[in-house]
């Protein structure tokens, strides 16, 4: 329907109520924790058309109830369209997923690379667009995006290039962790229906060389290469092609934690700072010049041209960044002010607000699940209610100083939300930096420009010595001690009254106890997790794939059981899951790491940890492997007592052992409930443990050994340990089977009740003072959303 136009009924609309209502139905749609059918959305929309039109024919005059009623009838039909909107973009990806059966397969796709390669450490990344499937020459009805890994040295990709390649796919599967990355939320925002690698190298097959349909993509392609070779070594090899071409690949996690740490990472993503500037110097230059030509002002109005022009500036940089979700955002906001502009038609700053708003659902109604549509969009509503109709600072220093406490503090909760952490420095250094940003990027690409005109490297040795020094600055900074702020999980109370206090804050003068916007804020920083009381344990088994890690904590303590793997691309679940879960549980320091053995699923993850958070005290099953020299041996017969939790280690005897067998085995007890944490042990040492312990082995929960490999868990030791629950660690589509199928069904056979990481997501259990029924949490059922992925 129009915005500000007669509608049914002989109403007139703003396009907020529309715009708001439209938001409703897509964010709605995108709460649900499973797609829904076709047919009630249909019928809601059909029952909201139907209401509405009834009103409009018996509403006479349009006061009172019925005209409200009529508004509120129109309203529900835009947001049923809201949300059949959001249903048909999700559907795209989740009503043909990719088959189950089929995974560990080796499949023969033929298709398109759909992005720019990026090498990371051995392997390269690319998106492919699925065209057809075949599995032993059948096809399938499988088409799509796929996130694809090719391992040992492949040749050189392109994008845009047609091949036909032997893959190994599997379903969107990803960690499932409080405080963690959502994996497969980001995944199903870029629209990939699977991951996998390419297998078989030697029979890949280069069908057509040429671009396609991603001509965009092969010359961004070329830009990045030439830029490569004509920029030095240092910071501005990476962030150079970050500004111009939107390419972010080579910065190296260090320099992403710098930019984390200063609140200064939005200046290298490629969003509404960018483009606006781009467009807002087009705008002035000509708007200036077409006063300057009388000819060209009689004929149309300069602020038209101008805003003509920097649209078009604007989509031409979009593209350059190969028109990504966050410039796709930009320029959809962007152009509904230029294009009234060019109308002629003043636009008040909320309409502003609200048509942009529609205009990305509309364009891309997934990026309500993007961090950054809410700080786009809360940005500039806390600049409008902060600064919106009220009388100007005097002092340009001081309107640009309210404008960025206005966004620092209207922020704070939502990056407190997203990120767990922010930047205490980012409202000073974006203080100097933002302004001081929007006279260096139009320099680089200027020099960006010339250089690649010519292949003259000389243009870009003024620009990559300023940015590398600028990023030097940065790193100095970020190296201060209280540099920024890390919460734990809150409660929702506590969130919603943060908001109201950051609301009351930046309230105009006239509000009176405005200062109680502080007080509203104090929950964000008292308010703790829930902590084991003296003579409990919360045993939390966490999903690292394939791998291991456990963390343990009491009512003044934390353990943590190995910490999973690693990668040599420098990834490992210690950075990814294990700190992350410790900081959102509000864990300032870890108290013992005990390193069941040194396999890289086992210890990979170490480092990870120790440049996390403190680690006091390391222990292991071989000491004499483990990086650092700072472990200890692991060794049967010690034990401790922590808040009332007794922790004894039963093997190994001594020093000396290597391999699974070497795995420290840990039971941890209270008075209500016992753990074993097993390691990689083998039918061997479980023999070794029914000998010297009998009866000591027993627990209501058993993390079973390797992972549920058939090479453990005798039935045997099952048996002594008669366990109620047991645990098994292991990654999704795992290339060894784990947990094998002979294990599970002597678990059955047993009566014990199982949970698996692959399928479960974290684990989560409380060790009671006093025996009672013991219910695991998954967190992969516990959160359901539209997009997890269910084995």
């Amino acid at each position: 329907m129009g915005i500000g136009a007669a509608q049914p009924g002989g109403l007139r609309w703003s396009p907020a109520p529309v715009a708001l209502a439209f938001a409703a139905g897509v964010g709605g749609l995108y709460a649900l924790p499973r797609l829904p059918a076709l047919w009630p959305l249909v019928a809601i929309l059909l029952v909201a058309v139907g209401l509405a039109s009834a009103l409009a024919l018996l509403a006479r005059r349009r006061r009172g109830l019925r005209s409200v009623l009529l508004r509120a009838a129109w309203l529900a039909c835009v947001v049923a369209c809201g949300g059949l909107w959001a249903y048909a973009d999700a559907c795209r990806t989740l009503c043909a997923p990719f088959p189950a059966e089929l995974v560990g397969r080796t499949l023969v796709a033929e298709g398109r690379i759909a992005s720019l390669p990026e090498a990371r450490g051995y392997a390269h990344r690319f998106l492919f667009r699925v065209e057809t499937l075949r599995i032993d020459g059948s096809l399938l009805g499988f088409k799509g995006l796929v996130r694809l890994s090719w391992y040992r040295d492949p040749p050189p990709l392109r994008a845009g290039e047609r091949w036909r390649l032997r893959l190994r796919l599997k379903p969107v599967h990803g960690f499932v962790n409080p405080g963690g990355f959502d994996y497969e939320r980001w995944l199903f925002q870029q629209g990939i229906a699977a991951t996998g690698h390419v297998t078989q190298a030697a029979a890949a097959e280069l069908l057509d060389a040429r671009a396609g349909s991603r001509w965009l993509d092969r010359w961004r392609q070329q830009l990045r290469d030439r830029l490569a070779a004509l920029l030095p070594a240092g910071p501005a090899a990476a962030l150079v092609p970050a500004l111009v071409l939107g390419d972010r690949g080579g910065l190296m996690p260090e320099q992403w934690d710098v930019l984390t740490r200063t609140g200064t990472s939005h200046l290298i993503a490629i969003s509404g700072l960018h483009v606006g500037l781009v467009a807002g110097a087009v705008f002035l230059v000509v708007r200036r010049a077409w006063a300057w030509l009388p000819g060209l002002a009689l004929r149309t109005a300069a602020p038209r041209a101008a805003a003509a022009a920097a649209l078009g500036a604007a989509t031409g940089y979009a593209g350059l960044a190969g028109f990504s979700i966050s410039t796709q955002r930009a320029l959809a906001m962007l152009a509904v002010l230029l294009l009234a502009t060019m109308a002629g038609r003043a636009l008040r700053p909320l309409s502003g607000l609200s048509l942009a708003l529609l205009a990305v659902l509309l364009l891309d109604p997934a990026s309500v699940l993007s961090f950054g549509f809410w700080l786009s969009f809360g940005a500039v509503a806390m600049l409008l209610y902060a600064l919106g109709l009220r009388l100007a600072a005097p002092f340009a220093p001081l309107r640009w100083g309210r404008a960025q406490w206005a966004v620092a503090i209207g922020l704070l909760p939502l990056l407190l939300l997203f990120f767990g952490r922010a930047s205490l420095v980012a409202p000073a250094v974006n203080l100097v930096l933002v302004p001081l940003f929007g006279l260096v990027l139009p320099v680089v690409l200027v020099a960006t420009t010339i250089a690649l005109a010519g292949d003259w490297a000389w243009a870009l040795w003024p620009v990559a010595a300023l940015l590398d020094a600028g990023f030097g600055a940065l790193h100095r900074i970020s190296g201060w001690e209280l540099t920024g702020v890390t919460l734990g999980g809150r409660p929702l109370w506590a969130w919603i009254a943060a908001g109201a206090g950051v609301l009351l804050l930046l309230a105009p003068r006239g509000i009176p106890a405005r200062w109680l916007g502080l007080v509203l804020l104090l929950p964000l920083a008292l308010a703790r997790s829930p902590a084991p009381r003296v003579g409990e344990a919360a045993v939390t088994m966490l999903d690292v794939g394939q791998g291991l890690a456990m963390v343990v904590r009491t009512a003044g303590h934390t353990l943590v059981y190995d910490m999973g793997p690693g990668w040599p691309s420098g990834f490992n679940t210690g950075a990814a899951v294990v700190v992350p879960y410790l900081k959102h549980l509000g864990v300032a320091a870890v108290d013992l790491a005990v390193v069941s053995h040194a396999d890289l699923d086992h210890v990979g993850g170490l480092k990870g940890l120790r440049d996390g958070l403190q680690v006091h005290r390391i222990i292991s099953g071989e000491p004499n492997e483990i990086r650092g020299g700072a472990a200890e041996s692991c060794r049967a017969g010690d034990a401790w007592h922590w808040d009332g939790v007794r922790f004894l280690v039963l093997h190994p005897q001594g020093p000396g052992g290597s391999g699974n067998n070497a795995s420290c085995v840990l039971h941890i007890a209270t008075d209500g409930a016992s753990i074993l944490l097993t390691g990689d042990i083998e039918a061997g040492v479980e023999a070794q443990l029914l000998a010297r312990h009998g009866a000591e082995l027993r627990a209501d929960v058993l993390v079973a050994p390797h992972h549920g490999s058939d090479s453990s868990s005798t039935m045997a030791f099952l048996q002594a340990v008669a366990p109620s629950w047991i645990w098994f660690s292991a990654g999704y589509g795992n290339r060894f089977g784990f947990p094998s199928a002979a294990v599970v069904e002597r678990a059955h056979e047993l009566g014990s009740a199982t949970a698996t990481t692959s399928t479960d997501g974290a684990v989560h259990l409380w060790l009671p003072r006093q025996p009672g029924p013991l219910l695991p949490e998954r967190e992969r059922h516990a959160s359901p959303r539209l997009w997890r992925h269910r084995p």
